[in-house]
């Protein structure tokens, strides 16, 4: 089921690696031309993004240097927010899905248990989205290398296993949902919520007493609180991450096997 599941996601995960490929090669580039005057581009940039759009992008007081480039226009918003709709779309045709279409009912009349058919799912998405991180972390340095950027294998490494564990929990959480309902559009609503309001806690909100708080319960506040392209892997932070991720697996599992298929 495993293999059957990375056979379904086959076309998507070229696409979304092209994509996220091509997206960091251009980004990551650019730079390379533009450090030669950085108070030119800390000015430009701060310019351009005033107010809350500064905050959203992680405030850019350091957008200047190698590390607070990458850190600001590709791991602070817009390539977690690709790998997060990429792990979203893949969960849900894990369960939802399938059984809107009629398909799953099919399926789980093959010789497998419940309960597998799920967790296999499961190993197919994460085994899916850890596809995509291994190459685009490989695109990251060649490209960072190509350019003398300066920013460590191990700090780059840190980020994008942030990325990698940010978009496992938005896709199990899809899957979830999906399992317990059989409604893809009511995962997406749900996950797309959190998410959301999840970033915005940690950006906007994390000087608002009266909604700061909130950031212990929003995913992004474990993948950037603890600055791993600027002070290397937040083990505690990662481990909620990864833990998270599976007791939402272990829920789907539970989930769809108490639940009657197109209900």
């Amino acid at each position: 089921m495993i293999t059957k599941t990375l056979g379904e996601y086959r076309r998507a995960l070229i696409g979304w690696t092209v994509g996220i490929s091509l997206f960091l090669t251009m980004y990551i580039s650019i730079y390379g031309s533009m450090r030669e005057d950085p108070e030119t581009l800390s000015k430009q940039a701060l310019a351009k993004a005033p107010g809350a759009l500064r905050d959203i992008l992680g405030g850019m007081e350091d957008i200047a240097t190698a590390t607070g480039y990458l850190q600001t226009v590709v791991y602070q918003l817009l390539v977690p927010l690709m790998f997060i709709v990429c792990a979203m779309i893949l969960g849900n045709r894990a369960i939802a899905q399938p059984e809107e279409s009629g398909t799953l009912e099919l399926t789980v009349t093959l010789p497998i248990d419940r309960k597998r058919l799920v967790l296999d799912r499961f190993v197919g998405l994460l085994i899916a989205l850890l596809t995509i991180t291994a190459i685009t972390f490989l695109v990251v340095v060649g490209v960072a290398r190509s350019i003398d950027l300066g920013v460590g294998v191990d700090r780059i490494l840190a980020a994008h296993t942030g990325v990698f564990l940010l978009a496992l929990f938005f896709g199990t959480l899809t899957l979830t949902v999906g399992a317990m309902t059989g409604r893809k559009a009511l995962a997406m609503t749900v996950v797309g919520v959190w998410g959301i309001a999840g970033y915005m806690v940690i950006t906007v909100g994390r000087n608002v007493d009266a909604i700061s708080w909130l950031k212990w319960v929003s995913p992004f506040h474990y993948y950037a609180e603890g600055r791993p392209l600027y002070q290397g892997f937040p083990l505690g932070d990662y481990l909620v991450l990864a833990g998270a991720a599976a007791v939402l697996a272990l829920t789907a599992v539970l989930a769809f096997d108490r639940r009657d298929v197109g209900v």
